[in-house]
C-alpha cells in the first residue's frame, strides 16, 4: 500500500472523519425532508443553515449518548441512527 493510500485509510478511520460524514448524512436527510415539504429543492445552503439552527445541538447530544451507550456495551459504533425519529 502506498503512503498516500495508507494515510487515506487512517483518515477514514478517524473519529473526525466519521463524525463529519454522520453529520453530513443528517443534513442531507433534512434537505430531502424539507424539500418534500416545500414541494421543491430547498438547496444545500438553506438545508444546512436550517439544520444547524434547529437540530445540530440536539443531534450532537443524541450522538454522544449513542456513542457512550455503545462504548459501555462494546458494540460497534453507530454510524447514523434515527435521530429525526427521536429528536
Amino acid at each position: 500500500m502506498t503512503a498516500m493510500a495508507e494515510e487515506s485509510v487512517q483518515l477514514k478511520d478517524s473519529t473526525l472523519y466519521q463524525e463529519f460524514f454522520a453529520e453530513r448524512a443528517e443534513i442531507l436527510k433534512h434537505k430531502w425532508i424539507e424539500s418534500e415539504k416545500a414541494g421543491r429543492d430547498i438547496g444545500l445552503e438553506c438545508a444546512l443553515t436550517d439544520w444547524i439552527v434547529k437540530h445540530r445541538r440536539q443531534w450532537r447530544q443524541w450522538r454522544r449518548s449513542q456513542q457512550a451507550a455503545t462504548s459501555r456495551t462494546d458494540r460497534p459504533a453507530v454510524a447514523t441512527g434515527d435521530f429525526m425519529a427521536h429528536g
